[in-house]
């Protein structure tokens, strides 16, 4: 058997599934139970009662479980898409920095950058240091 490129990602469902599956099979008994009462044709009682209550009740579980089981599947589908996401973007970043053409410089992270944010005297492939940034807005907020 060939292994995937990639890692499979947690899929949680096992235990979900086996839960959703006892709340149908247990709204099924109720259901059939409450329909054999109801073709009786005798007057309802308290066991009319009861089977009517269990059946909504284990459906409404049934339904609420697999909306459960469902979001987990949907959020860990994200979260693995996310990881591959991270994983692709440091891969990115470590082969620019490998590509830069001088050693031990870190390779920005490409932003655009505001009209107002550059300075007239500085070349457009210049990086401003954080620090100079915050003096910098920090001076025009006093004005």
């Amino acid at each position: 058997m060939a292994e995937p490129d990639r890692p499979v990602p947690h899929r949680p469902g096992a235990v979900s599934l086996f839960f959703v599956a006892k709340a149908g099979v247990f709204a099924l008994g109720f259901w059939i139970w409450l329909l054999v009462l109801a073709v009786r044709g005798s007057q309802a009682t308290g066991v009319h009662l009861i089977a009517a209550a269990g059946a909504i009740t284990t459906t409404l579980v049934g339904v609420v479980l697999g909306a459960r089981m469902a979001l987990q599947h949907n959020a860990a589908t994200r979260h693995a898409e996310l990881k591959r996401l991270l994983v692709d973007i440091s891969w990115n970043a470590f082969a620019a920095a490998g590509n830069a053409d001088e050693s031990a410089k870190v390779v920005p992270f490409p932003t655009s950058s505001q009209d107002g944010d550059r300075p007239a005297n500085r070349v457009p492939g210049e990086r401003v240091p954080a620090f100079d940034r915050a003096e910098r807005h920090r001076g025009d907020r006093r004005r």
